[in-house]
């Protein structure tokens, strides 16, 4: 009876997590220009009457051209800094403990963490995406008002923040702690919907190509993540718009995000939560293919740094 080969080594957490850092930073450094776009398109006629708003941004690449136009380049990549922090804690527990909490969901439930199902997957996705959402959530708000502010064509409720730092310690200041969370609830919604479906589809659809041979290799991650960016863009938009608002809200206009959903799809209509769809597209789909494709080579860099075999 020959002994039992001892288990393989697997990439440590603390590795996972800084292998979805450093991709989802990759990504965000291309994407951040369209993500501002969608962040003010959100902001757009919030909750005024249809017909009664006045459309200062009417498409991604007008409002790209009119951002360059009053705002230089810098103004494509507001809040990028806070965008980098938030990414780290989003994604680096959002990508990097998806597979610990995965493999021991189907260990506790399958007995092999080998194995898995649907529900695994979705369960596993939703709950790393959710600690990625509170990790990030005070960076998330300084990030979408940085964005926001415009200091020639304004949308939303306007606020001047210089820095990462001038922020968090501004709201600290005149909000206390509670204040850096402002809006997570609708951020954990948003997160849990979206990660619920982003690496399940992604792994579905990467092994329904394998299946049938129809891509490999490179075209094989850039289909599957494509496929995974549309897919999530229709599940989490509803939710990003509350998120956004929540965030940018100062004061009391909303008192948590199902008042903020009720009175957007009340004052608006429901095709409100909506707004932005096409930005956030464009925005999610490069920054998923990017982020999910560099990750095959972060992890892989991280698996050579901890001396795992891949």
């Amino acid at each position: 009876m020959s002994a039992e080969e001892p288990p393989k080594k697997q990439l440590s957490s603390t590795g996972g997590f800084i292998a979805g850092a450093l991709a989802a930073c990759g990504a965000v450094t291309v994407t951040n220009p369209i993500e501002i776009v969608k962040t003010r398109m959100q902001l757009q006629g919030e909750l005024a009457s249809k017909g009664q708003a006045k459309k200062v941004y009417t498409g991604l690449f007008q409002a790209l051209r009119v951002i360059l136009k009053n705002e230089g380049v810098r103004g494509w990549q507001r809040g990028l800094g806070c965008a980098y922090v938030y990414q780290i804690g989003l994604n680096g527990c959002r990508l990097g403990f998806y597979e610990p909490i995965r493999q021991a969901t189907a260990k506790l439930f399958l007995g092999d963490p080998s194995d898995s199902t649907l529900a695994i997957n979705v369960f596993s996705g939703a709950t790393s995406g959710i600690m990625g959402a509170i990790a990030g959530s005070p960076f998330f708000l300084v990030k979408t008002r940085m964005q926001s502010y415009s200091p020639v064509l304004q949308v939303g409720t306007q606020t001047h923040y210089t820095s990462l730092f001038h922020g968090l310690s501004t709201i600290y200041k005149s909000e206390g702690f509670s204040g850096l969370y402002r809006g997570c609830g609708s951020a954990v919604m948003r997160t849990g919907a979206g990660s619920s479906v982003q690496l399940p589809i992604y792994n579905w659809c990467k092994r329904t190509l394998d299946k049938y041979n129809v891509a490999q290799g490179t075209s094989q991650h850039l289909l599957s993540s494509a496929v995974s960016g549309f897919g999530v863009c229709i599940v989490m938009n509803p939710w990003d718009v509350i998120m956004t608002r929540m965030y940018n809200q100062r004061g009391n206009l909303y008192s948590g995000p199902f008042d903020c959903f009720f009175k957007t799809v009340k004052i608006e209509g429901p095709m409100a939560l909506y707004k932005g769809f096409f930005a956030h597209l464009m925005r999610i789909g490069p920054h998923t293919i990017i982020t999910l494709t560099l990750m095959e080579s972060t992890r892989k860099l991280m698996m050579w740094v901890e001396g795992v075999p891949f």
